[in-house]
């Protein structure tokens, strides 16, 4: 028999994924800052110095290419819950709490969020934004981008949600 502290979890998580998205009011408020601190050994420094001098040089082609697009993709407007967006996106409810948990840390669960430094976007912040079919911003279009990649990836939403306990990325 699950105690009660268990049942009261489950009640807030329930209540949780079921809350309406309400978008901000500007663009600047769906920015996400995610820095985790993590020590490192120097051998993984350096690899991770060379990560950043090459995602340094992508950054600056991406800013290159996005000076020349005329516009981004357009923002989400519309509304709904999560329940709702993994329900549409076809993600099996025995998978909504994984899912749940990567888009929390991700983008704080707002579908407009967009990562300032890498233009990662959405609910699981797609890198880059232009690789999610339809619409970064659509929180469905999202997540049934990152279905694909968790199952690719990963082998499905527990073992993509494993790794990102352990990472802090996915």
């Amino acid at each position: 028999m699950p105690s009660a502290d268990a049942s009261a979890e489950a009640l807030v998580f329930q209540a949780r994924i079921h809350q309406e998205f309400t978008p901000n009011a500007s663009a600047e408020l769906d920015l996400v800052f995610t820095e985790v601190p993590v020590d490192l050994s120097d051998a993984e420094r350096e690899r991770e110095e060379a990560a950043k001098a090459a995602e340094a040089a992508a950054k600056a082609a991406a800013e290159a290419a996005e000076a020349a697009r005329v516009a981004g993709p357009p923002k989400y407007t519309g509304g709904g819950s999560m329940a709702e967006w993994m329900a549409a996106a076809g993600i099996a409810e025995s998978d909504w709490s994984y899912v749940y948990y990567i888009a929390e840390k991700e983008s704080s669960l707002n579908p407009n969020a967009t990562n300032a430094s890498t233009g990662a976007c959405g609910l699981i912040q797609a890198y880059p934004c232009s690789k999610v079919p339809g619409n970064g911003y659509d929180p469905i279009d999202n997540l049934r981008w990152a279905s694909g990649y968790a199952s690719d990836r990963y082998g499905g939403w527990a073992k993509a949600y494993d790794f990102w306990t352990s990472n802090h990325w996915w």
